[in-house]
């Protein structure tokens, strides 16, 4: 080889990484990194504690160890600067951009050069060594030629700019190397065995703990068995034996995955979309990808499933319909265009558990499921490439038609790049995201539901409330948005209003907790304390993870016990100041009113514990220090209480001027923090 074809996977991983340089700048986005970011702890360090989690975790429907791994990795090393987790992201897709330039080559090779399937090679078969050196330069040309046209498609933005896609990339690298392993060991008549089969299905196991998508891998193998390997002739009862590790892990993957969608996300009903949706939905999945390789317009974070799907509707039946006459028109000429028939499948295949027949989330279609789906049309570009360098070679095509064709594949390499470089941008933040996403579908409900949550949390009230008014009345039946349209009432104050919107997403979705817990937390906003307790409780029997309902319970428990506490009701009040502390160990405030109610109740030897907790919660607290004073002195403890009343002098005074045996009057002392002040947080999806 020269020197350029040997630099050219160096050249294609930087120009990968390079396309994609605006998405450094940006943050976590309010689609997911929330959830699997800001709100999660578990990935935070390489631990114990956190492997653990990693390993057994079905965070929001998925069971990914490895990425989580990968991603403890990024918190060790910069903590939850996003700007790490984006330079892992693109660093993976560079890696993955050569890895696809050597797995191209090798097929590009066996396609181009390697003898046809009826033994001539191509052209009069005279393989001198001219041409052989001529072909090998083509390979490598064509091979750059597919890894870039991959890597550069504005269709990757999504897997690589947005950090939560960390599994699509991590993925890609171990399904790319164990595709490129199983090439290195299977040549001809030879049967995939020892090392390489070994390299192989480790690669293949990383792989599904990355992302469960790859389940498909031993199918898209059998494929390239007939071409462009021409393995046939081994028999397929020898291939698919081959194959059985690869089997046996994929059907582990699928099992695991269904399982970890079930504990999610939960799967779409059929009751809700049938066998007539579910075929339409299939029918416009295996066409939406190819097309958009073709023409990458509107793309945008979510193309939503409709409220009915018929197959019969233009939006379904022609790309049905499409999808039928290409698979036709393919099958028929598979001995003139093998490589396209190949390709094609290998989209179908890798797309057949994300394409409707099994389904969950609110998506039609997604740009990140062409990260592995749209490698066989790469290659098969790649080769048009090769044939073109082959036939200039051969003195066949031109010099000027040759330059004309590298210029334009130049040029459109060119503009899918800063196409890809336009679009990282829209992933920057929240706003930028859900904004782009509007403009590309403005019927997409939940797309201004997100929009507006995201202007509710930064105070554009106004605003937020034209788009989330905008997402209830496109999708009535969405408990979501109701729920969303609940907390931007209760910002503007409208309680009644709110009490309304979180009541019907409930009705909705009886077991929507987060609407649950802000209905709790509105009443105990309007200090209807035994009503939030009870809607907080089963919020969290609903979600246990839900932090703010246990906040807010725990604000809840301590109003309504300084009031029976104030009532003369101590040990009612004692018993929900209990469990106050346990929901939130580090409030001060709590731990001094159960300690207040004990005194109170005459049981000094109890008060001292949680006085002095409170105490060391809040040293510059004066009530803390008036009452753990009063219970030192009550316990006949009078150094330790004039030691406490010393400091009391020096922070208040007169506090320290009462009496200790005519204490503070209640209604003063008990329940310095109400939760009524605490408002209900929405969840976007």
């Amino acid at each position: 080889m020269t020197r350029l074809p040997r630099a050219l996977p160096l050249l294609v991983g930087v120009l990968a990484f390079v396309a994609f340089l605006p998405a450094l700048d940006g943050g976590f986005v309010d689609w997911d990194d929330d959830r699997n970011f800001l709100w999660n702890t578990g990935y935070r360090g390489l631990g114990l504690r956190e492997l653990q989690w990693m390993f057994t975790a079905t965070w929001m429907g998925h069971y990914i160890p490895l990425t989580w791994l990968s991603l403890g990795v990024n918190y060790v090393l910069g903590g939850m600067e996003p700007w790490g987790y984006h330079l892992g992201n693109l660093l993976l897709h560079a890696a993955n951009a050569a890895l696809l330039f050597f797995v191209a080559r090798r097929l590009l090779t066996v396609a181009v050069i390697s003898p046809a399937p009826h033994g001539n090679a191509e052209g009069d078969g005279r393989g001198d060594r001219t041409h052989q050196q001529a072909g090998g330069g083509a390979v490598a040309l064509g091979a750059a030629v597919a890894a870039l046209l991959w890597a550069l498609h504005p269709l990757r933005v999504e897997s690589v700019a947005w950090v939560t896609e960390r599994r699509d990339v991590l993925c890609g690298f171990f399904y790319l190397l164990a595709v490129l392993a199983y090439l290195r060991g299977t040549t001809g008549e030879r049967t995939l065995s020892g090392r390489w089969l070994a390299v192989s299905l480790a690669a293949f196991a990383a792989a599904l703990g990355s992302k469960a998508i790859t389940m498909t891998l031993p199918v898209t193998l059998l494929v390239l068995d007939v071409y462009p390997l021409r393995r046939l002739r081994l028999g397929w009862p020898a291939l698919v034996r081959e194959k059985l590790g690869y089997f046996a892990l994929g059907a582990v993957g699928a099992v695991v995955a269904s399982w970890a969608v079930t504990r999610g996300a939960g799967w779409t009903s059929y009751d809700a979309y049938g066998l007539e949706a579910r075929l339409a939905m299939t029918g416009y999945s295996f066409g939406f990808y190819p097309w958009k390789l073709i023409w990458p317009v509107g793309l945008s974070p979510l193309y939503e499933l409709p409220a009915r799907v018929r197959l019969l509707d233009a939006e379904f039946l022609w790309p049905t319909i499409g999808v039928a006459a290409v698979t036709a028109i393919l099958l028929l000429g598979r001995r003139r265009l093998p490589g396209a028939l190949a390709a094609w499948l290998q989209s179908i295949i890798v797309l057949a558990p994300v394409s409707g027949i099994a389904h969950a989330g609110h998506q039609l279609a997604h740009d990140r499921y062409s990260y592995l789906s749209g490698l066989g049309f790469a290659v098969l570009a790649g080769a048009v490439v090769t044939w073109l360098g082959r036939q200039r070679a051969r003195g066949r095509v031109s010099r000027w038609v040759f330059a004309a064709a590298v210029a334009t594949v130049v040029v459109a390499l060119a503009g899918l790049g800063a196409g890809s470089s336009a679009h990282s941008r829209i992933w920057r933040d929240s706003e930028s995201l859900w904004r782009s996403a509007v403009a590309a579908d403005p019927t997409c409900a939940m797309c201004h539901h997100n929009l507006g949550n995201v202007l509710l949390a930064a105070g554009f009230k106004r605003e937020a409330e034209a788009e989330i008014t905008r997402a209830v009345a496109l999708r009535p039946e969405r408990a979501t948005a109701h729920n969303s349209l609940g907390a931007l009432f209760v910002e503007q104050g409208r309680l009644g209003e709110a009490e309304a919107e979180f009541r019907e997403a409930m009705r909705l979705t009886p077991h929507y907790a987060d609407a649950t817990a802000n209905l709790g937390a509105l009443y105990a906003r309007q200090r209807r304390y035994t009503e939030a307790i009870a809607e907080l409780r089963r919020a969290i029997a609903l979600s246990p993870q839900l932090g703010n309902a246990r906040g807010n319970l725990a604000f809840a428990l301590d109003n309504l016990g300084a009031e029976l506490a104030r009532e003369g009701k101590l040990a009612e009040a004692v018993a929900l100041f209990r469990e106050a502390t346990d929901l939130l160990p580090a409030e001060a405030a709590f731990w001094r009113n159960l300690g207040q109610a004990l005194v109170e109740d005459g049981k000094i030897a109890e008060a001292v514990p949680p006085l002095e907790r409170a105490v060391e919660l809040r040293p510059m607290g004066a009530a803390e220090r008036f009452w753990l004073a009063r219970a030192y002195r009550l316990a006949d403890k009078p150094l330790e209480a004039q030691a406490q009343m010393g400091v009391l002098r020096s922070l208040d005074a007169a506090a320290a001027g009462l009496s200790d045996t005519r204490p503070p009057n209640r209604s003063r002392v008990f329940g310095g923090r109400g939760s009524e002040s605490e408002k209900p947080r929405t969840t976007p999806r």
